[in-house]
């Protein structure tokens, strides 16, 4: 069987790995140059990959797509640590109140999250595939079409795809399946309209931009990270600061979208160490390092799911699409290199168990489905009420309704103070955080349940303080128009 895959990114290697086979042939192919061959840093600074805009944005993978590499590609894991990359287990992660007297459980070593730069893992990730038997890659190759027929049953088959050499030259490439990863700005859905195939596009609006800073820690300086502690959780603005491999960290903000101001200046490199330096618990990095780049902004965002089915019928047969290409979220949630690893591990089990095209689509659809349609309805609620709250911060009048108060009470009131405190509650909201469990499962276990209602109705005296924002809305709009 040969299979191309459109797109060397995350999605694009991750199928290429998880459907390796000797009795397979599988070409990557992408638009972009290969990584220079050069030290991890210069990587950073030097590899341009205009397919790829979050590139140089944080990152980081939980335990959803750890796991998937530690079982399946040890040989890699250990690749990535060597290279820089971090790995911080769930005790690593817990408050210090919390790790004083944390016991150890099993299922705990499941949760643990890797940090690096997304060019550190992208280039790792490259070196072990290309090395990997019957893989390949065809760089600096434009797909520029897709070829199909029409099978007996009248659905549409997808046959090869159009190339362009960088000379110009065009060429056609058959495939016996054709793999698109080529992420949020796949012409795919444009390429297959020609046959007629139009997926159902479901769209609902994410409500930030995004802006990220990478600075290098100075000589001697170390890493004391806080999941908890070093973050902005504000209703005009959110972010923090999340490590990455060999001394780097990244700082990063959202912004609502409805402020337009926040948005243009926030790309200034003066303005963005201002607001890094307004934050006692941003500031406490920034001022032990030194910026490596310029801030950088990322806007249009969606959370999109693309249904290649109708009437539980799928649209082509020999065509499967992954990672952005086919699911796209709120880039704060960090779900995308998971969901495209999901995917990916998802297709490899379909194609063993099933031999009918028909089949292995509508199988696909199903699992991909149920592994992360609950995580992309949470994404999406998350996000409206997140728009919500935005929209009001500037009404001094505004008054929530009855519902939204009670939730907003409950997340505050209860659910976030009983993370910081209780092992039991922080366990299972870990499970839900690191894809190892539905979002909501927590939920459903009384024992859990019981403990985060209890701390709800709890007097204040007894829950963890909240220290007043450092910054209100007036002066950090102050700080960034100040000359």
């Amino acid at each position: 069987m040969k299979i191309l895959v459109a797109g060397a990114g995350i999605a694009g290697m991750a199928a290429a790995l998880a459907l390796e086979s000797p009795d397979r042939e599988i070409v990557v192919i992408e638009r972009d140059p290969p990584p220079p061959n050069v030290p991890m840093d210069d990587v950073f600074e030097t590899w341009q990959r205009r397919g790829v805009a979050q590139l140089k944005h944080a990152h980081g993978y939980p335990a959803r797509l750890m796991n998937i590499i530690r079982d399946r590609h040890p040989i890699l894991l250990k690749a990535l640590l060597d290279a820089g990359a971090i790995e911080m287990g769930f005790a690593d992660l817990l408050p210090e109140a919390l790790q004083r007297t944390y016991r150890p459980k099993h299922g705990d070593e499941d949760m643990r999250v890797l940090l690096s730069r997304r060019t550190t893992l992208e280039f790792i990730v490259r070196d072990y595939a290309v090395g990997r038997p019957g893989i390949s890659f065809m760089t600096g190759i434009k797909v520029q079409g897709l070829v199909a027929e029409r099978g007996g049953d009248g659905v549409q088959v997808a046959k090869a795809m159009k190339l362009q050499q960088a000379d110009g030259t065009q060429e056609q490439m058959a495939g016996d399946l054709i793999i698109d990863a080529s992420g949020r700005s796949s012409r795919f859905p444009a390429y297959l309209a020609e046959y007629g195939i139009t997926p159902e596009i479901e769209e609902e609006p994410v409500g930030i931009a995004y802006f990220t800073r990478f600075y290098r820690l100075c000589p001697g300086e170390k890493f004391q990270w806080s999941v908890d502690n070093d973050r902005v959780q504000l209703d005009f603005l959110r972010g923090g600061v999340l490590p990455a491999d060999n001394g780097n960290f990244a700082v990063m903000f959202m912004v609502p979208i409805e402020n337009t101001v926040l948005q243009q200046r926030m790309l200034k490199p003066e303005v963005f160490d201002r607001v890094c330096a307004a934050f006692p618990h941003i500031n406490r990095w920034t001022s032990r390092a030194k910026a490596v780049n310029r801030p950088l902004g990322m806007g249009d965002l969606k959370n999109k799911w693309h249904h290649w089915h109708k009437n539980g019928e799928p649209l082509i047969k020999n065509f499967f699409a992954i990672g952005d290409a086919a699911v796209r979220t709120n880039p704060a949630f960090g779900r995308g290199c998971s969901f495209a690893f999901v995917e990916s591990d998802l297709l490899a089990e379909v194609l063993r168990t099933n031999t009918d095209p028909i089949a292995r689509a509508k199988v696909f659809e199903r699992r991909t489905d149920a592994a992360l349609r609950p995580y992309f309805l949470q994404i999406v609620r998350q996000d409206k009420m997140i728009i919500e709250e935005a929209k009001h911060t500037h009404e001094p009048n505004y008054r929530p309704n009855l519902k939204t108060r009670l939730l907003k009470s409950f997340a505050e009131g209860a659910v976030v103070p009983a993370n910081a405190t209780d092992i039991v509650v922080r366990r299972a909201l870990s499970r839900s955080a690191h894809m190892l469990e539905a979002p909501n499962a927590w939920m459903k276990k009384p024992g859990v349940l019981v403990r985060v209602i209890l701390k709800w109705l709890a007097p204040k005296s007894t829950k963890p303080k909240v220290p007043p924002p450092p910054i209100g809305y007036a002066q950090l709009m102050a700080l960034v128009e100040a000359a």
